[in-house]
This record gives structure tokens, sequence and C-alpha cells, in this order.
């Protein structure tokens, strides 16, 4: 039974199936949640410092495509080559975000699960003046930011702009990152404190601090999130 499930997963068409069913739901999602925006000049404020790499917790990503809100800006996503992330891949591109794959931070040990070639291209996409988003924590440690990010901004040049997003109606699982899914008809928050820059010559102290300073900015954005809708925030999980 395992292994049949398993084929069945592997299938293209189930994998599509999937990825473009989740993708219009999360524009359904999006377009029936009334949003806010935290400072309410979000976008001019980010506008000038594209491109830029955009950081957000995992488990609180689903409507992260939605921020991109004009057809020139240009973005893609970090994705992981596992399985799931062909959902993930799809429903994404479906939503007008291209997709990078490859691996996420493990304690900056890029070699694992194609993580060279995907940070190289993260570097050339942004080189390229295209956006870059990707989940900050150290796979399966939620709340954790990994060096990963901060090198990348420090081999690109390019800030980090994190951010959060909420809505008022939500499931949320009981699973390592607290995965919150997003429900239609209410209301939302988009919270972005301020941009992260680490200088193109930033020792292993500095970079230190910075990842610090990341965790603590996307945990007060999340927190803000919340806060701002009158919902218990996933830290309270």
């Amino acid at each position: 039974m395992k292994k049949l499930l398993r084929n069945t997963l592997r299938s293209s068409f189930v994998q599509r199936a999937v990825g473009v069913l989740a993708a219009e739901y999360l524009r359904f999602v999006w377009r029936t949640n009334r949003f806010t925006f935290d400072p309410p000049d979000v976008y001019e404020r980010v506008e000038p410092q594209i491109p830029a790499i955009f950081a957000f917790w995992h488990g609180q990503h689903f409507l992260t495509p939605f921020i991109k809100n004009k057809d020139r800006y240009k973005a893609r996503v970090l994705i992981s080559r596992h399985r799931d992330g062909e959902f993930n891949a799809i429903a994404a591109e479906r939503l007008g975000i291209g997709t990078i794959r490859g691996s996420g931070d493990h304690g900056g040990a890029f070699h694992r699960k194609g993580g060279v070639g995907a940070f190289k291209e993260m570097v050339r996409t942004l080189q390229d003046g295209c956006n870059v988003a990707l989940t900050a924590d150290v796979p399966k440690r939620s709340r954790v930011a990994g060096l990963g990010i901060i090198m990348l901004a420090r081999e690109s040049g390019r800030p980090i702009m994190p951010f959060a997003m909420a809505t008022s109606r939500f499931v949320r699982l009981k699973n390592w990152d607290r995965t919150t899914i997003n429900l239609p008809f209410g209301r939302g928050a988009l919270v972005g404190i301020k941009e992260i820059h680490v200088p193109a010559d930033a020792d292993a102290a500095t970079m230190e601090a910075l990842r610090q300073e990341l965790e603590d900015t996307l945990n007060e954005a999340t927190r803000r999130a919340y806060a701002q809708l009158g919902r218990p925030g996933p830290e309270d999980a």
C-alpha cells in the first residue's frame, strides 16, 4: 500500500494536478483576504533595493508568491529536489514565480542535494536583476536561521529583505515547522521591518551576528503580523 501511494505521488500527472490545485486555492485565499501592510509604504521602501533576497520562515510561506504585485518584478524561489518540492515548484510557476532547485542551508554544507549548483544559480539570478526568495530556516529546525542566506548576501552584494505574512483564519499543523495553511474570507497582514546588508568582507563573527539579526527580525515580523490580526503566532502553538 505504501509503495502504491509513493508511486502515485511520483506520477507527473498527479504532481501537476496537485500543484495546479494548490496554486489556484492560494490565489483564492489571497483574493478573499483583506491585507494590510506594515509599514504602509513597504513597497516604496523595497523597490529601490531590488534585486533583493526575500527571506521568510518555512511553514509560513504559502502566500509569499503574492508579494510580487507587478508583472515587471521578476522573482525565483529556491525549492528542494525532494518529492514534495515538485508540488511546490509547479504551484510557484503557476503563480508566476520561477524556481531554482536545490538544497537549503545545512550549516553551510552546500554540497548536499545540489546545493553548490543552486547557490551559484541564485548568485547569477541576482546578478541578472531578478529577486530571489527562500526560507531562512536550517532544515528541520524551526525558527533557526542558517548561514546560507547570509553567505548569499555576502557573495551577491544584495540586501536581505525579511518579511512575514499571516491571515486571521488558518489551520496550523503539529509538525516541525508548525505549517500554517491559510484559509479564505479573513484578514491578512504583511510585515517587513528592515533590510539586512552583509559586507563583502564580513568575517565569521560578523556573519554570525547578522545571522542572529536575521533570525530575530523574522521572529519579530512574524509576531507582529499575527498580533495585528489578534491571533496566536506559530511560536505559541
